[in-house]
């Protein structure tokens, strides 16, 4: 069948491959990278459903506006002004099926083959099909443990004039990395400065373990003069509230968010108003605050044990920066000891012993690193973490 020449420029994800391997009775899985359902406020979620078709049933059940269902869009930028970023109306705002969606419309709308786009080493491989689908030529900045390395992102900028530059500011997937004050700082006087846009992506923000994160670029913004003009910042309700819904938005200049609209008219006409309507509802109902500080209780302990676990299990043979939020500890593995050295090697020995992880190189655009791994935390119970990391640790 002639397919779209635009396939040829992405593969079927490696995740999705290890998935198949997963059906192994008893295997112990760090391999997912959704939220643990057991956090799901069902009974908020119930509430919100019945109280959408109590008071808003014909809102709810009908056709919408692509730009998103107004009531959600208040909501949001409420949420949103309570998080220190001012200057967030609904009409400042669309809202998108999961910010999966966001990222799409983001290609969609900018990219044309051939133009050349910053992203991190590594990041959420998602974004590298979907950017590579529309015929974007990545280019990889490099991060630490506090973020992009924003010297070396700087050069790259130089030599490279990108449409744009993607980051995953708080716990990025699959870094777990939170970039530092200073650099959001630097990051938005180099957008300024090269007259370049940003595309910040802030799905793991709100899942912070002990204090909060530095503000997101977007809160930062008004702080660096002509920056929010060149800034666009996704979010989403999947890791806080529930996947399933599918609600995430976008914030950006009017002209994107008109064009992405656009775009989007022409996909899915609009994201689910029954879903946006019970989301609205649950957001007016005030019960967000209470899920996150359960969540990220829940989340912490699991992250610490983890930690622990590994520090115990796998000794020198790996090292990490324990997460201080988000769902992932991102490792690399050192050889110390004549220990295996390669995350895909050590993949099929540890499905071997029964347990599951993600081998580290495909979230790189270029330049993989073979010896990193990611580790969710983010399902397992605490026991069966002390379990699955001792079958790691058999494994090496």
């Amino acid at each position: 069948m002639p397919f779209a020449d635009r396939l040829n420029n992405v593969e079927t994800s490696a995740i999705r491959e290890l998935f198949k391997l997963l059906g192994k009775p008893g295997i112990i899985s760090f391999a997912g990278g959704f939220p643990d359902s057991a956090m799901f406020d069902v009974d908020g979620i119930r509430e919100a459903v019945n109280a959408a078709l109590t008071e808003e049933a014909g809102g709810a059940l009908q056709y919408g506006a692509t730009e998103g269902y107004n009531p959600l869009r208040e909501q949001l930028a409420a949420f949103m002004t309570a998080k220190g970023n001012q200057g967030v109306a609904a009409d400042n705002l669309i809202v998108t099926t999961g910010s999966q969606q966001a990222l799409d419309l983001v290609g969609k709308t900018l990219v044309s083959p051939g133009d050349k786009v910053i992203v991190e080493g590594p990041t959420f491989l998602a974004t590298i099909q979907c950017f590579r689908l529309y015929g974007a030529q990545l280019v990889t900045a490099p991060v630490d443990g506090q973020g992009v390395d924003t010297d070396r992102l700087e050069k790259l900028i130089v030599e490279h004039k990108p449409k744009f530059i993607y980051l995953i500011p708080t716990f990025g997937n699959p870094s777990g990395a939170m970039l530092s004050l200073e650099r959001r700082r630097k990051v938005l006087e180099l957008a300024v400065q090269h007259n370049v846009l940003v595309v910040e992506d802030d799905p793991y923000g709100d899942l912070y373990f002990g204090d909060a994160p530095p503000p997101s670029l977007l809160a930062l913004s008004g702080q660096v003069p002509g920056s929010r003009e060149r800034l666009v910042h996704c979010g989403s309700l999947s890791k806080v509230l529930s996947p399933g819904l599918r609600v995430g938005w976008m914030v950006g200049p009017a002209e994107l968010l008109a064009k992405a609209t656009m775009c989007k008219q022409f996909s899915d006409a609009h994201t689910s108003t029954f879903a946006q309507a019970t989301a609205a509802q649950y957001l007016k109902a005030g019960r967000m605050p209470a899920t996150l500080a359960k969540v990220r209780a829940v989340y912490a302990e699991r992250a610490a044990t983890m930690g622990h676990a590994l520090r115990r299990e796998l000794g020198e043979a790996i090292e990490f920066v324990q997460p201080q939020g988000g769902l992932f500890v991102w490792a690399r593995l050192t050889g110390a000891g004549g220990k295996v050295a390669d995350g895909g090697e050590l993949a099929r020995r540890a499905i071997e012993k029964g347990v599951a992880f993600v081998p580290g190189a495909p979230f790189y655009a270029s330049n993989p690193d073979h010896s990193t791994l990611r580790l969710s935390f983010a399902t397992v119970g605490l026991d069966k973490i002390e379990e699955g990391v001792g079958r790691l640790g058999a494994a090496l």
